[in-house]
């Protein structure tokens, strides 16, 4: 099958500090999150300036994507589009039907499954495409890809690197992976009902095990971060920073964190990981380190050019569990007419 271009579609983020206050609120929009909620979240981003420095990575990974797909004979013009923030995925479909582009990939910028990691995108997409109407293009999105050994790999190396710098014996640390925190109904409701649910959390924990058997590490923790919602809707725990209590009281003194859940070090991995989490070790007299994000690996664009050789070329699909390959779907249809929402269960 032809395709026209790749729409590099991703969460946004603020670039001056009077954006900040519009793009939590379109970040948060029926959500129920309480104002005092986002006037904290408010000051972590003024604290860097106003600004999130994930539009910054994402451009410097789409010219990396661009000389990939140079280097594989592969000429597709790619877009750049987000949920929250300008450049506005409604704007960017807008723009690239003006071009005459009928049918294009769009790799997301999530690697897992659930609401937010993957059907949130379908959401996107099927918006922006009623936004342009008549004309807007075909819009197919790539696979989910957290089992992907390209992915993988990548974060293995950052584990090992960042182990190696604490400097101390093998026993001495723990190992801590991370993932943005969802509600538990949300979690429920990821996945085919014949699952059974939490495919999210299950992804994460896989994640975690592959790159922990990559990087030789035998024993490490899942945590969440970031969570948002209102107090009286539960999300999944242990929080990063209550975790660190935990490990303190069972004797360890440095920590590890690799934030598996994400692909760059946007500002919920800076100010939840670097900062909060950070402060707190050093108040428990704890070592923390954290991995970095693959993001800024010239694997990862590696990585962006197989998931489109998959669609482009019938290239073989590389992955590292027994997860299906699934994500990969046309107009913001999704996986499964049901799968994903957490209404549908009690």
């Amino acid at each position: 099958m032809d395709y026209d271009a790749l729409l590099w579609l991703s969460f946004g983020g603020p670039e001056k500090p009077e954006d900040v206050r519009p793009f939590l609120e379109n970040v948060t929009r029926g959500r129920g999150v309480p104002p005092e909620r986002l006037d904290e979240v408010e000051r972590h981003y003024l604290r860097f300036g106003g600004v999130s420095p994930i539009n910054k990575l994402n451009r410097a990974a789409i010219d990396r994507t661009r000389g990939e797909l140079d280097r594989a004979g592969i000429d597709l013009p790619m877009y750049f589009g987000n949920r929250n923030w300008h450049p506005m995925v409604e704007d960017t479909v807008a723009q690239m039907a003006a071009d005459g582009v009928r049918r294009a990939l769009v790799f997301t910028t999530s690697a897992f499954g659930g609401y937010s990691a993957c059907r949130q995108y379908d959401e996107d997409i099927t918006r922006a495409r009623a936004a342009v109407g008549d004309g807007a293009p075909e819009l197919v999105k790539l696979r989910q890809y957290f089992d992907h050994p390209l992915f993988v790999a990548s974060f293995a190396d950052e584990v090992r690197d960042t182990v190696a710098a604490l400097g101390h014996p093998e026993g001495a640390y723990r190992l801590v992976f991370t993932a943005h925190s969802v509600p538990v109904a949300a979690d429920a409701a990821a996945g085919p009902r014949s699952e059974g649910g939490h495919r999210y959390s299950r992804q994460v924990a896989e994640a975690a095990r592959l790159v922990a058997a990559e990087a030789e590490v035998p024993d490490f923790d899942v945590v969440w971060q970031s969570r948002s919602g209102p107090p009286q809707v539960p999300w999944l725990e242990p929080d990063i920073v209550d975790h660190l209590d935990t490990l303190r009281d069972k004797g360890f003194t440095q920590v590890v964190v690799c934030p598996i859940g994400f692909v760059s070090d946007h500002l919920e991995v800076v100010w939840d990981l670097d900062t909060e989490a950070g402060e707190h070790a050093d108040e428990l007299g704890m070592e923390l380190l954290r991995a970095g994000t693959p993001g800024s690996d010239p694997r990862f664009a590696e990585l962006v050019v197989e998931l489109v050789r998959e669609q482009v070329a019938g290239a073989e699909v590389r992955k590292l569990s027994e997860f299906p390959a699934d994500g990969a779907t046309v107009n913001g249809e999704p996986c499964w007419t049901d799968c994903c929402l957490p209404a549908r269960r009690p």
